[in-house]
């Protein structure tokens, strides 16, 4: 059998490494003990980014900007991104970091609370990066299912909570128990759409990845 914090720890060895603003930025958000995605997630996101090459990208949840820069560059900074965020306190660090990279041109963010801002967004993105608050993904997924392409990709983070999903609500702690049904139901509608074709990937904090058919 695999020993899995192993395997994950040679796989992640085997990591060519990031741009010196990204590992500045990864330095800094640990330091300030914000939550960016982890090691596995952004292998996962360039090689998406990398793969299906959209010129239009939407991500839920920018907090200081990591993953926007990531994929940025994993687009060989040829996509335009659009960023949504609420919290007040990283959006000037987000904006600041858009600007060190030399990516404030093409990397747009939008703030405010996302479900009222994806409301009354309109056009089409070919990849959408889902990475918000986990007790809004079913209340978000109508319209970013809305705003995908036909045939674009919705990328979810965040999907397993560290393995509590699969338990049971009541062996969760009492103030976890609406994110737990939250996402529970989220994964359902996903996997039972006749929208989408979902699959579910045990890596990092667990992802799902769905095709707009």
């Amino acid at each position: 059998m695999i020993d899995e914090e192993r395997i994950v720890s040679f796989i992640n060895s085997l990591d060519s490494g990031k741009s010196q603003i990204l590992s500045e930025i990864e330095k800094e958000a640990k330091a300030d003990f914000v939550p960016i995605v982890r090691k596995e997630m952004q292998s996962l996101l360039r090689f998406l980014v990398a793969s299906y090459k959209p010129e239009k990208i939407l991500e839920v949840g920018c907090a200081v900007g990591f993953s926007s820069l990531l994929m940025w560059e994993a687009s060989g900074k040829q996509a335009k991104i659009t960023t949504i965020e609420n919290y007040e306190k990283r959006i000037p660090i987000a904006k600041n970091n858009f600007k060190r990279a030399g990516a404030e041109e093409d990397i747009t963010l939008l703030e405010g609370d996302a479900t009222l801002i994806l409301h009354e967004m309109e056009g089409a993105y070919p990849f959408i990066f889902m990475d918000a608050a986990k007790g809004q993904y079913p209340n978000l997924l109508p319209d970013v299912t809305r705003l995908l392409s036909k045939g674009g990709i919705l990328v979810t983070d965040n999907i397993l909570q560290d393995g509590d999903v699969c338990e049971s609500r009541y062996a969760v702690t009492r103030r976890d128990r609406t994110i737990h049904s939250r996402v529970r139901e989220y994964l359902y509608e996903l996997t039972h759409s006749d929208v989408y074709e979902t699959v579910i990937l045990n890596i990092a904090d667990g992802v799902t990845l769905s095709v707009k058919k």
